[in-house]
């Protein structure tokens, strides 16, 4: 074969298979630079040369003897060519429920580095590929970022076949759907949409596909690689794709009319579109009694403006404001701050910026240190700075309070921390009209924040009254199992999702 017939590293995807197997292997090692960890078993099956392709590692050893080689090594067909070979062993032997076929060099390898064996007939431009695939994964395990009390302890994984399963058990319905196909120019990384299609409008799904087809980056190794092309306001603090490592609260969303993205390698699944009030449900909430849910609820809401405000509050009172303390209260605040050698300001931001470098460095550790980092970093340092004068304990006792006061709402991690930065220096240098200006302008960048038509503010602004059942309270399940709530009413009259059942708007 002439060399200039070869598929190039660059342009193989679309180059169709060779009739010759001989040629076939040629153009394969030559793609992949005859790696060692390319397994090529020619046999003759029925007199005809055929050949078992696999990556060593990738498929299991017991499953490929006993469903692909056993039945290849006694196949007799008498006088049979290489088509009627092929046709033969494509319809009457089942081999494996996972099959397919593969008549590029661009399927070719993706299959084989997915853990599919490959069989190639000499004299036929197509392969059939067999789903065998046996490289170890992580079991089904409790998520890590989500635990919960009295919901489902079971996690997404890193494959995406698994999760998909896990999403099949939840929601029996033939309206269902997957969608799987791989992004990434080099990585080939299997991504699926899943989705209800008689609640999600085929103008949303053709909109998420064509953003991700708009993805030029070579390599797919998480989620967080696929979500800044999901969503149009990139300058915004908040965002209108959500993560999440729990299937019940995927198919809660789906069967809200929402679309899960799935993305091979990584547990956390995207959710199209997310609201900013479902950052602060949990599934925890529709096992409770109703007043015990809404008190929660109102809970993690109070902790959220307390972990954003309360330094800057204090910092602003303190330099600004003396006259909203009580007498009594500014005695013992002064005498405090009177020994520190820094503004209150400069105290705040130093204590803040002691606290994330120990959380990074206890969230980046083993977790043998990680507990020992833990104990310096808030114990001895705290207590050794306390003591030294270099900060005072009512600002300390202030951070404190405000960090605790974040983890109600873990989701928010990232936009809590740059917000009470933003809010600290605010009010440190302006007073509470500089948090009043900074208040203003975060509620205008999440209120222009709109994706695929849906506001991520709904139901609070534009506000709907009947949501705020499950938005500013929890009512009961007799009274919400009537509606039938979809996404899909967020273009018009607006509702709000949550993580157990649908609502109505």
């Amino acid at each position: 074969m002439s060399d200039k017939r070869f598929p190039q590293t660059d342009n193989f995807e679309d180059f169709p298979l060779f009739p010759a197997l001989s040629d076939n292997l040629d153009a394969l090692k030559r793609l992949t630079g005859e790696t060692s960890d390319l397994l090529v078993n020619e046999v003759t099956v029925s007199g005809k040369r055929a050949c078992l392709l696999c990556f060593e590692g990738m498929v299991s050893t017991s499953t490929i003897t006993e469903l692909v080689l056993h039945p290849l090594m006694y196949l007799e067909i008498g006088d049979c060519s290489a088509d009627e070979l092929y046709a033969y062993m494509k319809r009457e032997m089942l081999m494996t429920v996972d099959r397919s076929e593969a008549d590029t060099f661009g399927k070719l390898c993706r299959f084989l580095m997915s853990g599919f064996a490959v069989i190639l007939v000499d004299g036929v431009a197509n392969s059939i590929a067999l789903g065998v695939q046996g490289y170890a994964v992580r079991g089904v395990g409790e998520p890590s970022s989500e635990e919960n009390i009295k919901g489902s302890h079971e996690g997404f994984t890193e494959q995406v076949r698994t999760n998909m399963s896990l999403i099949r058990r939840r929601i029996k319905s033939p309206t269902l759907r997957f969608e799987l196909y791989p992004i990434g120019s080099r990585s080939r990384t299997d991504i699926s949409l899943a989705y209800l299609s008689d609640k999600v409008s085929r103008e949303m799904i053709d909109e998420i596909k064509r953003r991700i087809d708009g993805i030029r980056l070579e390599t797919i190794l998480t989620s967080g690689y696929v979500r800044p092309f999901l969503q149009r306001h990139i300058l915004s603090l908040f965002s209108s794709v959500g993560t999440t490592e729990r299937p019940d609260a995927v198919c809660a969303k789906i069967l809200e009319g929402r679309v899960a993205l799935i993305v091979d390698g990584t547990p956390f699944v995207l959710i199209i579109p997310y609201l900013f009030t479902e950052n602060f449900q949990t599934i925890d909430d529709y096992a409770e009694k109703p007043f015990y849910a809404t008190y929660l609820r109102w809970v993690r809401y109070l902790a959220f403006f307390a972990a954003i405000l309360l330094p800057a509050l204090y910092v602003a009172a303190a330099t600004f404001h003396p006259e909203l303390f009580n007498s009594a209260l500014l005695i013992t605040l002064a005498a405090a701050e009177k020994l520190a050698p820094f503004p209150l300001l400069v105290e705040a931001l130093l204590i803040l910026l002691m606290y994330e470098v120990v959380k990074e460095a206890v969230l980046r550790l083993p977790k043998a240190v990680g507990g020992a980092v833990s104990i310096v970093g808030g114990l001895i340092i705290g207590d050794a700075a306390v003591s030294s004068g270099l900060i005072s304990m009512p600002l300390l006792l202030t951070v404190a309070l405000a960090v605790t006061s974040g983890y109600a709402a873990p989701n928010l991690s990232p936009q809590i921390t740059a917000l009470r930065f933003i809010f600290l220096i605010a009010g440190g240098t302006l007073g509470l009209f500089g948090i009043g200006a900074a208040l203003s302008a975060v509620l205008i960048n999440i209120c222009a924040v709109e994706d695929y038509g849906f506001p991520i503010t709904a139901p609070v602004s534009p506000f709907t009254a009947a949501s705020m059942r499950d938005i500013a309270v929890r009512m009961g399940f007799r009274r919400m199992q009537d509606g039938n709530f979809s996404v899909e009413k967020l273009n018009g009259v607006t509702s709000a999702g949550k993580d157990g059942q649908g609502d109505e708007s």
